[in-house]
């Protein structure tokens, strides 16, 4: 027990109501480091914290703040009543507004809250609705938030007004599943002049391609039918991602490979699923030019899809300076364990240092890729090789025990097996 002494010294040194007493910036500083509804709670804390919550400039509405212990989900009246607290109580400018809205969940204010935030100087904003939802069509207010640096929209319908010139502000541009043509979001990008981060999930069909301008981008991830983008100038693009979500595409062209890494001057970092095959009209065993400046490579590729190969051996033959290389297997397919292919003899990988490959089933076909990667790279450091398939386990590890004997170019190379 605390003498009588300590106790009078204690209430002595400290303040009477030490939240109270906190300068403003600490205050805002710890508001905004707390989850929304938390952040609405403080309110109780003290006089000077009442409604603190209500001039924090970056609100956040997300799975954090509908689920709770009681209700897995909130209903839909009550995330309209959120939204309208905020448009009731909240003073000052918001420059970041995240709104995810649960699945089987609808929020009839986002026009309100969406004209609310172009008044308010929103700079970076996110609103992603449900999938299995019909497409909101954004109201004209939306075209009106012209200090927009970062933007990620999901299930909109967007249709911009004839006078709308594009965001000139924005940095960053995420679009998955918006229901918008191939000539506007073609134009959308164009005209989004200070561009440096996109990502595109298409789920719609296009029967035009959306040709990309983009000055100053330099990240792409793309998800969608190849055949359906153009990339017509990105000089300064250094890292694209390309993912297939086998989407349709109705245009009568094949994906021409060569127009499409023509103008790759500056890409270092490529990452791709070779599912892209099927839709290449004229696959050449490598392109007429070399891509020097690609560093990275990430491939999933189906070993046994003699299409795919080829795809992935005429990209790889076009990167003479990788450094590093991730292969991972597509097939799932134990029946083909004894398949052999016939893997080129005339591929040289003078700077890899590095292959990290992704198995099944320790297959024959598997054996001859690492091989081959073994003797072709003298200057390999290390090989990674992990399973990614518990059924395939024990085979891909007693792969990797053959190889560690097996003697490559490069005398200092390791084969190392990753347990997942």
């Amino acid at each position: 027990m605390m003498p009588p002494e300590d106790k009078k010294h204690c209430s002595q040194t400290l303040p009477p109501d030490v939240l109270s007493n906190l300068p403003e910036y600490v205050i805002d500083s710890i508001l905004m480091c707390l989850p929304f509804k938390d952040a609405v709670r403080t309110s109780v804390l003290s006089n000077n914290w009442r409604y603190k919550w209500c001039g924090l400039p970056e609100l956040t509405l997300d799975e954090a703040v509908w689920t709770t212990k009681k209700n897995l989900f909130f209903h839909t009246a009550e995330i309209t009543k959120i939204i309208s607290h905020i448009l009731i109580f909240h003073a000052g400018a918001i420059t970041k507004f995240i709104l995810c809205v649960p699945k089987s969940r609808s929020c009839h204010m986002i026009d309100d809250l969406i004209y609310f935030l172009s008044k308010n100087g929103i700079q970076h904003f996110v609103l992603e609705l449900p999938f299995r939802d019909d497409p909101h069509k954004l109201p004209s207010s939306f075209f009106k938030c012209l200090q927009l640096r970062h933007l990620t929209l999901q299930k909109c319908l967007v249709i911009p007004p004839p006078a709308f010139k594009g965001f000139d502000r924005l940095i960053r541009l995420e679009l998955c599943e918006v229901t918008i043509s191939s000539e506007l979001l073609g134009s959308l990008i164009s005209h989004c002049l200070l561009l440096e981060h996109l990502v595109l999930h298409i789920a719609d069909s296009y029967s035009k391609v959306i040709e990309i301008n983009a000055p100053r981008l330099r990240s792409f991830y793309f998800a969608g039918s190849i055949r359906s983008i153009l990339i017509k100038s990105a000089p300064l693009l250094e890292k694209l991602l390309l993912a297939d979500n086998e989407t349709g595409y109705f245009g009568a062209e094949k994906w021409d490979i060569v127009k499409f890494f023509e103008s790759f001057s500056a890409l270092e970092h490529l990452c791709v699923n070779m599912l892209f095959a099927a839709e290449v009209g004229e696959m050449p065993t490598r392109l007429p030019f070399d891509l020097s400046c690609v560093k990275q490579l990430y491939i999933t590729v189906d070993l046994y899809d003699s299409a795919e190969v080829s795809c992935a051996l005429c990209l790889i033959r076009s990167f003479p300076c990788i450094q590093y290389m991730e292969i991972q297997e597509a097939c799932c397919n134990d029946s083909v364990a004894d398949h052999r292919v016939e893997l080129p003899s005339d591929v040289t990988f003078n700077h890899l240092k590095e292959v990290k490959l992704i198995f099944t089933s320790g297959s024959i076909i598997e054996m001859q890729l690492a091989k081959l990667l073994l003797v072709k790279s003298p200057a390999l450091v290390r090989m990674l090789i992990e399973s990614c398939r518990a059924k395939g386990t024990a085979t891909v590890k007693k792969l990797v025990d053959e190889l560690t004997t097996f003697q490559g170019a490069s005398p200092e190379a390791e084969v190392v097996f990753i347990k997942r």
